[in-house]
């Protein structure tokens, strides 16, 4: 049998069960290939029961730095008889199948076109451990060390990663050491190590670190200098208040008198969360509030009274498979619609696409300035692939010089000196108005707002004329927010070429990846990366100026690629979907596939690997 050979080129699956302690060592595998210099791309596919079902933890391996999922696995290692069938089947001939063989093999699982390693890993840790405890989580460390020996990972690279993470818990350090060196032994007397699939030192990760994009979103909430959040627990965002409790608790500190400078709230329901996140807003603090698709569903009513008050909000949206409960722990793009027109009547919310942990914090950080400077709630708009797995990012950075823009705020003394306050006059044509923080002035300057139609000076009307004036003013302040918020990225082709790409958010590093193996192939696309809504006009001109333009997401109803025909007047026969919405994040041999099947010509696609040795 030809087995496949590739060198820091693969896809590794790892199938386990849920609630068995998995993940912890399957983190150890990826970290360990990571300081080996070598770019790696996990996520963690489970299910949302506490324990008992299939879970799988997906590693991509690339030199070459693709982050995106690639589609098809070189390597599975497969500890959970639930799922052996279909994880038998993922394996790409040529592949290797690496399994439990404390049991035999059932005949139906066997393919004569892959290869099988058998780890009796059960019946080491029999021998091994007494403790039913210890048996179940050593068997997760003895097949990492196992697969140290057939990949070739240097053993050293996890020995200090066990005593960086068992760091103050020394009495755990020897036994697990203990458990890699055990599946290290069997694998390296039992086969010939390392496997033509294997890794090698190189310098390609620089200075990237590894962060989810919670985390991320988190610290960009703290630099921002948010002081207040306010939340309901939801999966997958309820990580993104855990990160900023963790980050404030370090450098939200008062250092003279160790009091906290920062309130976080769990609030009885995602209502209750941003009703309270707008009324910090409206006092001067920077507050937000983080949930998924169900709780913007529950906080739209909320989102068009800060929309229409005009009070500065911040939301989180890490987006998950939907309508109503979906599948909580899986992935995709489809709160679009509901997130840019929440609440009923005519809203327009200003939505952010950050792509990896770096945008995750700097368009974090920016959602805060925006929603001053505009007055109007700013949704970043996550998902639970980049916001619950580790990713490879640029090293987040801040300048200390930078200075927070709250827009229009007016102080004391241009309050003692104004006539009389009217806090929704468009003085500059701009469509923004300016407020005022209430305490600023004893007199002048505070009011109170509500959701309901109003004059220039905050007085309640029900005068159709006023109504629609103000209206009209909201929509100039939109227009104003395409000069705001940050333009979209262009990924120019090598040569000029009439078809594009659009594209947002987690689809990124797989388009990417699909235009670069088309250009190979003489297909030139042009691409575009959006950052942000409301469009701005290189939107507009990317469209007008190629004759076909395939839209990527991960939804079913092709939401971006309706925004762009209702806010661009884009034309629809231009536009061509590119959709996945199984819950796992699209692929680069998908996008291709779907690419080329739309060209004209021939429509037979070859694999994405052609040849073992590109993988």
């Amino acid at each position: 049998m030809k087995s496949n050979s590739a060198v820091n080129e693969f896809v590794i699956k790892f199938a386990n069960v849920n609630g068995t302690g998995s993940a912890s060592a399957n983190n150890m595998f990826a970290k360990a290939i990571f300081r080996m210099g070598i770019p790696v791309s996990p996520k963690n596919i489970f299910p949302s029961n506490i324990q008992g079902l299939p879970t799988w933890y997906e590693v991509r391996v690339s030199e070459k730095g693709y982050l995106g999922r690639r589609g098809g696995v070189d390597i599975v290692l497969s500890v959970n008889p639930q799922s052996m069938q279909e994880d038998v089947a993922d394996v790409l001939p040529g592949g290797y199948f690496v399994y439990d063989s404390t049991k035999p093999l059932d005949l139906r699982l066997v393919r004569d076109d892959i290869n099988y390693i058998g780890l009796p890993l059960t019946r080491i840790c029999a021998t091994e451990y007494s403790d039913p405890r210890q048996r179940l989580l050593f068997k997760n460390v003895i097949y990492v060390g196992a697969l140290a020996a057939l990949l070739d990972i240097e053993f050293d690279v996890l020995t200090d990663i066990v005593r960086s993470q068992f760091k103050g818990k020394d009495k755990l350090i020897a036994p697990n050491i203990h458990a890699l060196e055990l599946g290290h032994l069997y694998a390296t007397q039992n086969f010939d190590c390392p496997l033509g699939i294997r890794v090698k030192r190189v310098d390609k990760v620089g200075d990237s670190i590894l962060i989810d994009g919670n985390a991320a979103c988190a610290l960009g909430a703290v630099y921002a200098g948010a002081t207040v959040a306010a939340w309901y627990p939801i999966t997958p965002s309820t990580s993104v208040v855990d990160a900023y409790e963790k980050y404030a608790k370090r450098l939200r500190i008062d250092p003279g008198t160790g009091k906290t400078n920062f309130a976080i709230v769990q609030a009885e329901d995602e209502l209750s969360a941003i009703g309270m996140v707008i009324g910090a807003c409206w006092n001067g603090a920077r507050a937000f509030t983080a949930t998924s698709g169900p709780g913007v569903s529950l906080m739209s009513e909320f989102l068009g009274l800060a929309y229409f008050a005009e009070v500065p909000t911040v939301l989180f949206d890490i987006q998950r498979t939907g309508p109503s409960t979906g599948m909580p722990t899986r992935t995709q793009q489809s709160d679009l619609f509901a997130a840019a027109y929440a609440s009923h009547g005519d809203t327009k919310h200003v939505l952010l696409f950050p792509s990896n942990p770096r945008e995750c914090f700097d368009l974090a950080a920016e959602a805060f300035d925006l929603a001053e400077q505009l007055q109007t709630p700013v949704i970043v708009m996550s998902d639970l692939d980049l916001g619950m797995n580790d990713n490879l990012s640029a090293p987040l950075s801040w300048n200390d010089q930078r200075e927070y823009k709250r827009g229009k705020v007016l102080d004391a003394e241009q309050l003692e000196a104004s006539e009389r306050f009217g806090r929704y006059r468009d003085i500059d044509g701009d469509g923004i108005c300016y407020r005022t923080i209430p305490g600023t002035h004893p007199s002048k300057g505070a009011f109170f707002t509500r959701g309901s139609s109003r004059d220039e000076w905050a007085i309640y009307t029900e005068d159709g004329k006023q109504y629609a004036r103000n209206m009209e003013r909201l929509l100039k302040k939109w227009e104003t927010a395409k000069k705001l918020v940050p333009a979209p990225v262009l990924r120019s082709a090598g040569q000029p070429t009439p078809l594009g790409v659009i594209y947002f958010g987690t689809s990124v590093d797989a388009t990417h990846e699909a235009l670069d193996y088309l250009s190979n192939e003489g297909i030139e696309l042009d691409g575009l990366q959006i950052l942000a809504f409301p469009f701005n006009d290189d939107v507009v001109d990317f469209i007008e100026n190629h004759d076909r333009v395939y839209v990527i997401e991960q939804n079913r109803d092709a939401q971006l690629r309706s925004l762009l025909m209702i806010e661009c007047d884009a034309d629809p026969k231009k536009l061509v979907k590119v959709l996945e919405y199984d819950g796992m994040p699209i692929t680069a041999s998908k996008i291709r596939s779907a690419i080329k099947q739309d060209l004209p010509g021939p429509a037979s696609v070859t694999p994405l690997r052609r040849k073992a040795a590109d993988s």
